[in-house]
């Protein structure tokens, strides 16, 4: 299970990155070309959480750069003692697709502001000779993935946003987004079959 678990977070890490190291070094920020009329690759960075939520300033990015690294050491840790104890398989994989997200995105608000010069009417370049647009710790997170499936407009009966346009699905993410989702929603659907009272089901 261990050698299935690394191959899991080896694929999610090398496509996530493979696709962000394309976008940023082919499109400029804001840049997009239509796949299909409900799935568009937009090209979009974010300094804060999954999605392209913000967590405020220099300082907010510095501590959820940190966080992010121990909640990782924290994933692995526990990736590591559900192997030991023979915990059920699709607990496992769950996990580690939760890890193999985190960890994508890490790598970004970790590497990419030394790494990259901006993409603000340019297409960036790896390793520029000028710097980078940012220091250890202060990258921005690459977004591309975007799936406007439905457009309208609510009801003007509608609480609150009656009469507003809406869009479903409106926030821009990225494969490790996605790895995190998945596994994310494995643990809800199947709880009963991976925990009981509280603790993994072993075998």
């Amino acid at each position: 299970m261990l050698k299935k678990s690394f191959f899991i977070v080896f694929i999610v890490l090398f496509l996530d990155q493979a696709l962000k190291f394309w976008i940023k070094t082919n499109m400029m920020l804001g840049q997009e070309f239509v796949i299909f009329p409900w799935f568009i690759i937009h090209f979009t960075e974010n300094s804060g959480m999954a999605f392209g939520m913000e967590f405020g300033g220099s300082y907010g990015k510095l501590a959820l750069s940190v966080f992010r690294i121990i909640a990782i050491g924290a994933i692995a840790w526990y990736i590591y003692s559900l192997i030991k104890q023979r915990a059920r398989q699709g607990l496992i994989i769950a996990i580690s697709l939760i890890f193999a997200g985190a960890a994508g995105n890490l790598i970004d608000s970790v590497f990419y502001g030394v790494l990259f010069n901006d993409s603000f009417f340019q297409v960036a370049s790896l390793f520029p000779s000028q710097g980078g647009y940012s220091s250890l710790l202060h990258g921005n997170v690459v977004d591309m993935l975007y799936f406007p499936l439905i457009e309208g407009v609510f009801p003007t009966w509608f609480p609150l946003w009656g009469g507003e346009d809406f869009l479903f699905f409106r926030p821009v993410f990225n494969i490790a987004d996605s790895s995190i989702t998945i596994g994310v929603c494995m643990l809800l659907l199947f709880q009963k079959r991976y925990f009981k009272e509280g603790k993994p089901i072993l075998g």
